[in-house]
């Protein structure tokens, strides 16, 4: 027990989550939680700082993603895409608010699949809306829901876009520490945790956020209003340059470098002139420029975490008591996970850590395959909705905090880590009691 209350994961967590909901902005949160992380593990201030600016290469490609499809989503605008998709959305809704926040839903579900520009369309779609959000008396705590279980649920279990990344490492961490999987098995799991997320998203905008909710009507900058709804040749070259990123990305499971194709495509079919192009890497930047440096922090914030050895004498204190029964062992384990996640910033990251750990101690618990894999994914997803740092809470704030309305804490956070987190939870424990 004394171990646990001194390890610089729990602390540094722990830490970061008390700053950030005393409204401490998240980026200097990030800082001080590293660094004291890093002296309670035992290294000087100057080692800590060190590990901490290298460490930050990490999110680079991540970073750089973000900043070419912010680019690539303000040249949706700027050829009249966007406000045209959003006005049709506006027409579309009129007085249905449940309508409204099921598309923007399902716009979230398609970034991380079909097109997948994950979170760049929101500060593009969602301020424009806002006006009818407001009108509506539509709690914005439920959009944020929404957008998170968009963003999240698809990998989890849609073997497809990021979500054949996710399940690709879950079956190759899975294969490389002796348990006989495939990719596509993991799914066949793996939905048991996207439905306890989709009731905990209905249990959101039915139940916790149902009540009107008044906001003022603020000016909220966005891009000229288009008057003709009907699409002209640039929009159809967006759309195609919008395909075209898709493929590539795919292709190349390269994310920079398919928003770079998209761009080249309207930049090259002159669906925006040249003169332009300066303008449009400024909007991308100022669009997307913050979730990038929170990205880039965060991987520095999981440097100084891996340097102090925190997860494994997080692991190693806990392990004893896993051996007793399966279902203590299921939330040690989901436990540790969302320690290690919130810490690390990515669930992606987090599979192979728990894979080399957590494999033994299943097949001696005697664990069925289909619940290892709902154990192993949950554990790595936990923390994703809630942390502070994570671009599923990052995303949907930048969008609907463009009026200065919406916290990042309290009102994106903390709805998407209660009405996320605890199903997925509850979820993994029952699908070891049934899946025996």
């Amino acid at each position: 027990m004394i171990s646990l209350c001194t390890n610089p994961i729990i602390i540094s967590v722990i830490l970061l989550c008390i700053l950030c909901l005393c409204r401490i902005n998240v980026l200097l949160a990030l800082i001080v939680s590293a660094v004291v992380g890093g002296l309670v593990g035992h290294m000087n201030l100057s080692e800590v700082m060190n590990i901490f600016i290298h460490g930050m290469g990490g999110n680079s490609e991540t970073a750089l993603s973000y900043i070419l499809l912010g680019a690539f989503a303000a040249s949706m605008t700027h050829t009249g895409l966007a406000p045209i998709l959003s006005m049709k959305i506006a027409n579309a809704i009129q007085s249905k608010k449940y309508l409204l926040i099921f598309i923007l839903t399902g716009m979230a579900i398609l970034s991380q699949n079909l097109i997948p520009v994950h979170i760049a369309f929101i500060p593009i779609l969602v301020p424009p809306l806002l006006v009818i959000m407001n009108k509506l008396n539509i709690d914005r705590r439920a959009v944020a829901c929404g957008l998170a279980f968009g963003l999240k649920a698809p990998y989890i279990m849609i073997p497809a876009g990021f979500g054949l990344i996710f399940q690709g490492l879950i079956a190759e961490n899975l294969m490389q520490n002796g348990v006989d999987v495939i990719k596509n098995d993991i799914w066949k799991s793996t939905w048991v945790l996207g439905f306890a997320m989709f009731i905990g998203f209905l249990v959101a905008i039915f139940i916790s956020y149902r009540k009107p909710r008044i906001y003022q009507d603020l000016e909220v900058k966005t891009y000229e209003e288009k008057d003709d709804l009907k699409l002209n040749k640039n929009h159809y070259i967006t759309l195609l340059a919008a395909v075209l990123t898709m493929v590539v990305q795919l292709w190349t499971n390269s994310l920079p470098l398919g928003a770079l194709v998209g761009l080249a495509v309207i930049f090259g079919l002159k669906a925006i002139d040249h003169d332009k192009m300066d303008k449009l890497i400024n909007e991308g930047v100022g669009l997307m420029g913050y979730v990038a440096f929170v990205m880039l922090v965060a991987a520095g914030f999981a440097s100084v975490m891996k340097a102090t050895g925190g997860v494994d004498t997080l692991v190693n204190a806990i392990t004893p008591y896993m051996m007793s029964s399966k279902i203590i062992a299921t939330i040690l384990m989901l436990f540790v996970g969302l320690f290690i996640t919130m810490g690390i910033g990515t669930s992606f990251g987090t599979i192979p850590i728990l894979a080399v750990l957590y494999v033994p101690i299943c097949l001696k618990l005697g664990f069925s395959i289909p619940s290892m894999i709902i154990v192993l994914a949950a554990a790595a997803a936990l923390g994703d909705a809630g942390s502070p740092a994570s671009d599923t809470t990052l995303g949907p704030t930048a969008g609907l905090d463009a009026d200065g309305q919406h916290n990042h804490i309290w009102d994106t956070c903390v709805p998407t880590f209660l009405h996320y987190n605890i199903p997925l939870i509850l979820a993994a424990i029952i699908s070891v009691l049934i899946f025996k």
